[in-house]
């Protein structure tokens, strides 16, 4: 009797410590985002999947991180596939179901247009009446939609926005002029252009600083493990490691208090 009692006990103890095992654990989606986030053989890469990497070794915990197309790497954590999306900006709606990191680096967005365009962005004025290409749905089309209903509001001829499912064709429009300009992330502008090899396209001006983050679903993580995460992500940019890691990028890191 004793030893089955004792053999049962084993049993509930090695459950419950592979469970343990198993909750240590962090799944990540990402989407095909140079130059924050890129495949090399296979392989998640780029300064959000090192600076993830790091934090995961310190605190002992086993990550992962897949690269999808966007809706299908978002649709995936809010079904449970994955614990986390990077890089993501900020907006009211994921605050909803996200638990967000602090901030790991900051950006901007901004205009590009042609060479032969002598425009310098610093107002909503200077691209009156263009024709502006933009990826989207996204937090960066929603500030583009947020930039014409300000020119309405103000009476200012509006910007007509060309709403792209990828990058890409934004900026290869923008070369062959079939659009005016293209609002952007101007680091993620600049990778294109070296990508696509398009030289008659400029950074015509900063519209928004941001900032990005990375996000966990509250529906499928532990909270405990995300506080866990954010507080070695702390540490981390206390230590100058967090800048280490985006200054060999050419990147910047964000303050966090």
């Amino acid at each position: 009797m004793l030893k089955k009692i004792v053999f049962s006990f084993f049993i509930i103890f090695s459950l419950s410590v592979s469970n343990t095992i198993l909750s240590e654990e962090l799944k990540f989606h990402t989407q095909d985002f140079s130059p924050f986030n890129y495949a090399i053989d296979g392989k998640v890469s780029g300064p959000a999947a090192d600076i993830i990497s790091l934090v995961c070794s310190r605190i002992m915990v086993d990550c992962s991180s897949r690269l999808l197309p966007w809706r299908r790497a978002q649709r995936g954590v809010k079904d449970g596939d994955a614990h986390g999306l990077f890089v993501i900006g900020w907006n009211k709606k994921r605050a909803e179901w996200l638990h967000y990191s602090p901030p790991i680096m900051k950006t901007e967005y901004g205009f590009f247009v042609r060479d032969d365009n002598n425009l310098n962005y610093s107002q909503s004025k200077d691209v009156a009446g263009l024709k502006v290409g933009v990826f989207g749905p996204s937090n960066t089309s929603s500030s583009l939609e947020k930039i014409k209903s300000q020119m309405i509001e103000n009476g200012v001829n509006p910007i007509s926005i060309d709403l792209r499912p990828d990058d890409e064709s934004g900026f290869k429009k923008l070369g062959s002029g079939r659009v005016n300009a293209v609002y952007s992330n101007r680091d993620v502008g600049y990778s294109l252009l070296r990508k696509l090899n398009i030289k008659n396209v400029r950074y015509a001006g900063a519209h928004k600083q941001l900032k990005y983050y990375i996000g966990f679903a509250k529906a499928h993580t532990d909270k405990t493990l995300v506080d866990k995460f954010n507080a070695e992500l702390n540490i981390l940019y206390q230590q100058g490691k967090l800048q280490e890691i985006l200054s060999s990028y050419q990147m910047e890191s964000a303050e966090i208090e």
